[in-house]
């Protein structure tokens, strides 16, 4: 049998609803304390993080006291991104580490990620393990009880203090603007970059609970561009709401999003001799949705581009499998392997600088040889997720675009991992045919799978 509650990115859901009610949320540090007791005996510590959503506190108690009454220890980090759990986790006496996140999602979702001891999210075999548990424990209508901890401060500035030790440059009279989607990047994302010298204007930095994500973030840059654009800025910087991606905005007012990164970066790690895999070859893995543009600037420069399935997870396998240093989505999320486990959209944005700063080139000059192809990605809300290859009208649309494209276009149409949603991506090289065929596929699958 599949996972039940684990996604592609943990379990995720509208938080007081099942599986993130009080009982299964409680259940999950129960199951999750008792495997790490198992493993490395009693007091085994647990990092706990949250983003800033109002039933963060509420879900964050009440896994650490599943984790305490299996005989663990948990650790509060209070307000943290996804990616310093990860790096905390994995530098320091951890067993595991669970961030409270629903990244780019509104504030009513929540989800809970969990890490094990070497940063890496856990393994579909291990999730599966605790699936078991958690169903067992949820059969013995367990009592939840909730246990509030004592925010750690040192370790959000053990994270801070890691990112500035990538970082060979000062920032000194640069001006950037950052939007950290009143999210968990809010108080230390400016703090970084200020330490490093840079002027920084914020915007989406005052989180109440409910304004995470909302009209702002790696999502909505549209704010950041007019004022990158009003104030001269050399960069506008968004995250989303755990900050484990990012997108950029050139200082003329250009979208640089994880495909324009995967290029900017990759050529400064070539120039470094630092970006050959296992076989010796310069690799970058991309995933499906990364744009032609991208191919045919790296087939030029001799850099192999390869494709995982999205989802940063499978980036890295596939990453770990060839023993690639770069890889990403371009929604944002990127991962250097030479420094994290996971995309990290702080860790992003210094390595973006780190080029501005190497090169003395803007991102506009920079990201030139990016002949982005026209995309188009259609969300259908859906009532129910039956197998693409079955419905007939979905794969005759299909069909029909990719013999007028004859080559120079693609579809590609998906689920998503973590909400009631069919993704449909057409690119090609002309607007009005991506639109038309993307319209055209949406519909097909509103009829047949019922818009929810």
């Amino acid at each position: 049998m599949g996972r039940q509650l684990f996604g592609t990115d943990g379990i995720r859901g509208v938080a007081g609803e099942y599986p993130l009610d009080a009982a299964t949320v409680f259940a999950v540090g129960v199951a999750l304390g008792r495997w790490a007791v198992s493993i490395h005996g009693e007091e085994s510590a647990v990092l706990i993080g949250m983003d800033t959503r109002e039933s963060g506190p509420a879900m964050a108690a009440s896994i650490a006291a599943g984790l305490r009454q299996a005989g663990a220890s948990p650790r509060f980090a209070g307000l943290i991104t996804t990616p310093g759990v990860a790096y905390l986790t994995r530098v320091r006496d951890f067993v595991a580490g669970v961030m409270i996140s629903a990244s780019h999602n509104p504030y009513r979702d929540n989800g809970i990620k969990v890490f094990d001891h070497s940063g890496f999210k856990l393994a579909d075999e291990l999730e599966h393990v605790l699936e078991g548990e958690i169903f067992r424990i949820l059969e013995s209508k367990p009592v939840p009880w909730a246990l509030e901890m004592p925010v750690d401060e040192g370790l959000d500035q053990d994270y801070i203090a890691f990112l500035e030790s990538t970082f060979p440059f000062r920032l000194d009279g640069m001006r950037l603007v950052v939007d950290c989607a009143h999210g968990a990047a809010t108080h230390l994302a400016p703090k970084l970059l200020r330490e490093l010298g840079a002027e920084v204007i914020e915007t989406g930095c005052s989180p109440d609970g409910r304004n995470i994500n909302l009209r702002c973030g790696a999502l909505h840059v549209e704010k950041l561009r007019e004022k990158v654009l009003e104030t001269g800025a050399a960069a506008g910087i968004a995250f989303d709401g755990d900050a484990d991606r990012a997108m950029l905005i050139s200082a003329k007012g250009r979208l640089i999003d994880g495909d324009a990164v995967l290029l900017l970066t990759a050529d400064s790690l070539v120039r470094r001799g630092r970006l050959t895999d296992a076989a010796g070859n310069n690799t970058v893995v991309a995933t499906v949705m990364s744009n032609f543009g991208l191919q045919a600037v790296f087939d030029a420069r001799g850099i192999q581009m390869l494709r995982a399935p999205v989802g940063d997870k499978y980036v890295l396998e596939e990453m770990i499998r060839l023993d690639a240093k770069l890889g990403g989505e371009q929604s944002g999320h990127v991962i250097f392997r030479e420094y994290a486990t996971t995309g990290d959209g702080m860790l992003t944005a210094l390595r973006v600088l780190e080029v501005i700063c190497e090169t003395g080139r803007d991102l506009d000059h920079l990201t030139s040889d990016l002949k982005v192809f026209p995309q188009l990605l259609v969300n259908v809300r859906i009532k129910e997720k039956r197998p693409l290859d079955q419905l007939a009208g979905v794969q005759a649309e299909i069909a029909s675009a990719m013999q007028e494209f004859d080559g120079a276009g693609r579809v590609l149409v998906r689920f998503s991992g973590t909400e009631p949603l069919a993704r449909v991506m057409v690119e090609g090289p002309d607007t009005e045919r991506v639109e038309r065929f993307a319209q055209r596929i949406a519909k097909a699958v509103e009829l047949e799978l019922g818009a929810a």
